[in-house]
């Protein structure tokens, strides 16, 4: 029988690529953002359903399977209420209404039971009850439940970025392919952005639009210029130094204003990683934030993912978020060659 996927919170479809370059095809992604869809359809060999997944049926999840297939049910519910951020300052975090997803979820399964579950999320959420009462509501159906916190660079993507990935199956024990790379392996990110044309901050690449970096400010500048791979804002000239990193209160917030090291993976790329303030996302070299192409091959996209529709101009802030929710495609590859071995080993037919 043939696998067939549908992936719940999709965005612009980093897991759904990765599966179907691991050879799984996929019916349709899901998602309550509208502006997902070109990225998500125009790169992906399936349809966008623009709908939340608190108002799908199971029903209808159902109908998008053919007939005698190995359905498998994958996604990655957003993960902002459960990540340190939000449980750390956020008070009301746990009110926030995407707690509720992974309830949702959980009631799908119950109702269709697919062959094959998927999810994937931050490895913060391990250890709270929404996540608990998902994995024992998939035991009590009769699931092979398997889950661990992997790193995202030992499976091919040019990022150090811990995940926590879930895989459930009712045909027996189910989990991850074991690391593709090491620390002496890794992809770095000179193998995966220094071969892209030289631009400057403010400046959009003509043969790639979405190579294009945000301007900075004078001060900024000159900020960048006295940072070194690697380093801190602690490198710079005293005049330089923001009035609120001289505080007690501030000094340990090192990872801000940093310029990305050329022989390492890159730190986690964020939602607003083309912002050279918001966190070691300065380039190796040139005197500028990373670009939005560079992001998304770092969140390891093929440099011919598109994402700029050119009937609806987006803005930096949209395809930052579209790209920084993204689960990394070599990521989505490993789960996509996990699954399909997975059938194989169970010999079913």
């Amino acid at each position: 029988m043939p696998c067939v996927a549908v992936d719940l919170f999709c965005g612009i479809g980093g897991l759904t690529h990765g599966v179907e370059l691991a050879g799984i095809n996929v019916a349709a992604g899901i998602d309550i953002d509208e502006t997902c869809r070109f990225a998500y359809e125009t790169n992906n060999n399936a349809k966008f359903i623009n709908e939340g997944v608190e108002n799908v049926t199971a029903q209808f999840i159902q109908s998008l399977y053919p007939n005698n297939s190995i359905k498998i049910l994958m996604g990655c519910a957003p993960c902002q209420p459960f990540s340190n951020y939000s449980l750390r300052y956020n008070k009301d975090g746990k009110k926030d209404e995407k707690w509720k997803l992974l309830y949702y979820f959980s009631n799908i399964v119950r109702e269709m039971q697919p062959e094959i579950i998927s999810m994937e999320n931050v490895p913060q959420l391990e250890t709270e009850k929404v996540f608990l009462d998902f994995v024992k509501s998939l035991e009590e159906l009769g699931y092979n439940v398997s889950w661990s916190v992997v790193n995202c660079a030992d499976y091919g993507v040019p990022q150090l970025r811990r995940r926590l990935v879930l895989l459930a199956s009712i045909y027996g024990k189910i989990n991850i392919i074991p690391p593709l790379y090491n620390e002496k392996s890794y992809i770095t990110v000179e193998d995966a952005i220094k071969k892209l044309p030289h631009i400057n901050d403010g400046e959009t690449c003509r043969s790639d639009l979405l190579h294009r970096s945000s301007r900075l400010s004078k001060k900024n500048k000159e900020r960048i210029r006295q940072s070194v791979p690697g380093g801190t804002w602690q490198d710079w000239d005293e005049e330089l130094i923001l009035p609120c990193h001289k505080k007690k209160s501030g000094n340990g917030y090192k990872s801000v204003y940093g310029r990305m090291s050329w022989d390492k993976p890159s730190p986690t790329i964020t939602t607003q990683f083309y912002g050279y303030g918001n966190g070691r996302f300065g380039h190796p070299e040139q005197d500028r934030a990373i670009s939005m192409r560079e992001g998304a091959i770092l969140q390891s996209f093929p440099s011919y993912y598109q994402f700029i529709d050119p009937d609806n101009q987006q803005t930096n802030r949209q395809i930052g978020i579209h790209i920084g929710n993204a689960v990394p495609v070599e990521l989505g590859r490993a789960v996509g060659i996990s699954i399909l071995q997975h059938i194989e080993e169970m010999e079913v037919e």
